[in-house]
């Protein structure tokens, strides 16, 4: 195997640093456990949902003779020292670890580690010594898809630090992936390919990449659900689910447990796991169709991309809406916010929705706002509002959240979108790509006015925002299905 074949990037900006654990041969070293009893991973796993990137923070680095251990959290908007490796609960420490149900009230701190595995063994027992975990933790961490692992370690950044360059290089010479049958005939983009552990007694070979979630993003509000009467409709090929707001359809990157297709799967007593077709976002509720077999995934997902399926939303806006089409064009750029222009733009997506119908209707009492945590996001009249049905010509990412904003009418509780609506009232122009956008004389004066302008977007709302899928339907209304009464009405 060539050097320069080792040194192929797979997106570097996935991490913002590499972080192993190196052991001594002689210190706390993984029992191996025997062949028949440890899966050894290999390119055939039957698991290909590798996970989205992400950026995180480099911390403290803490070394002893016989460990290198580097901490990180994904936590952008602090950098401070983190406690040595034995972790108790103290406001400067992360907080002593148990289990993860039942689930917290509150999120806890981001936290990814990333280490590359020195002695082969029991994947459970290697992350709970190498992070001081109990066992228990990192049992449910694997059951909870929070655990992944790479047969490479993939190319560090060019913000690799020289001790990190050195480890990677030292996990990928020639001279010790020679060693590895698992990745003879692979190329390295093959091997650095990252997969979800899904037993706690898979074995991990030496070399081995591991990234582990430590604190998932957590959903509290699945049980707080009674499921089964959110059911719509059960076929022997799918299942129509009226989806709450505060709800993951599929699951996140580092949490397949606690979402709407596993929770249904258990109300109705199925034994083989519903399958998601399409997505909503996690502040909208309303109608969702699952897959029972593969096969029918398959099918829906072709009718979706030959446009059979048809999808009806109730937006409650704070302003009126034009009825008729709305088109704008959004920048393919795969993170929130989702930016868009009126005008059309070389490679960036069509976006179009039509208004059906737009009607005044009181805001939403506070009792009902409070009841489910639609957030705050001062908008300055709240007699009225309006509520839109919307008719999805193209199905983009928070298309109708970021379209309606656009248009100065955000969605009730959108506190992602609805500050830079009152930011582009208050100051126009502000929006670099809006009607009163200004000229630029240098391609980073357009580049600065960006970033201020996604600095003038919230966070993601929490639970939920006047959003609703109210209608879905295929096959030219062979099929057709309805939501019950938004959470407003």
């Amino acid at each position: 195997m060539r050097t320069n074949c080792l040194t192929m990037a797979i997106g570097a900006a996935s991490f913002a640093s590499i972080i192993v654990n190196l052991r001594a041969s002689n210190s706390r070293n993984v029992a191996a456990t025997p062949a028949s009893l440890a899966r050894t991973f290999s390119s055939s796993h039957s698991l290909k949902n590798p996970p989205k990137s992400e950026t995180f923070a480099r911390r403290s680095l803490n070394r002893t003779s016989l460990q290198r251990k580097r901490t990180v959290a994904s936590d952008s908007s602090t950098v401070s020292d983190l406690c040595p490796s034995t972790l108790t609960s103290s406001p400067s420490c992360y907080p002593a670890y148990q289990r993860l149900l039942p689930c917290p009230s509150e999120y806890g701190p981001p936290r990814v580690e990333h280490l590359v595995v020195s002695v082969g063994g029991p994947v459970l027992e290697y992350i709970s010594k190498a992070l001081d975990l109990p066992s228990l933790y990192v049992a449910d961490l694997i059951h909870f898809g929070a655990v992944y692992y790479a047969l490479v370690c993939p190319e560090p950044p060019p913000t690799a630090t020289p001790e990190e360059i050195k480890i990677y290089k030292e996990a990928t010479a020639p001279s010790e992936l020679i060693k590895r049958p698992s990745i003879k005939g692979k190329t390295v983009r093959e091997a650095q390919k990252t997969y979800r552990i899904t037993h706690v007694d898979e074995f991990v070979e030496a070399g081995t990449y591991l990234r582990v979630h430590v604190h998932p993003k957590r959903f509290p509000r699945c049980y707080e659900i009674d499921w089964r009467s959110r059911i719509i409709a059960v076929s022997e090929s799918y299942v129509v689910l009226d989806k709450p707001a505060g709800t993951s359809v599929g699951g996140t990157t580092d949490n397949i447990e606690e979402s709407c297709a596993t929770f249904a799967t258990r109300a109705l007593g199925f034994t083989e796991p519903l399958k998601t077709t399409h997505q909503i976002d996690n502040c909208t509720e309303g109608c969702v169709v699952f897959a029972r077999t593969k096969e029918y995934c398959s099918v829906f997902h072709g009718k979706i991309r030959e446009k059979k399926v048809k999808k009806l939303y109730l937006a409650l806006a704070a302003a009126p809406v034009p009825v008729g089409v709305i088109t704008h064009y959004m920048r393919p750029i795969n993170i929130a916010p989702r930016l868009i222009s009126e005008d059309f733009t070389k490679g960036w997506h069509l976006c179009q929705l039509e208004v059906l119908e737009c009607k005044k209707v009181p805001w939403p009492k506070s009792v009902t706002e409070n009841k489910y945590h639609v957030e705050d996001c001062g908008w300055p009249s709240k007699d009225f509002a309006y509520e839109c049905k919307i008719n999805l010509l193209t199905g983009r990412t928070h298309q109708v959240r970021a379209q309606l904003a656009a248009c100065g009418s955000p969605i009730v509780g959108d506190s992602m979108y609805m500050p830079a609506a009152i930011s582009e009232m208050t100051s126009p122009g502000l929006n670099p790509f809006g009607k009163s956008k200004g000229q630029y004389t240098n391609d980073n004066d357009e580049v600065m006015a960006i970033q201020k302008w996604i600095a003038h977007h919230g966070k993601e709302p929490s639970i939920a925002i006047g959003l609703q899928a109210c209608q879905i339907s295929w096959d030219d209304g062979d099929h057709f299905y309805e939501a019950g009464p938004p959470w407003w009405k």
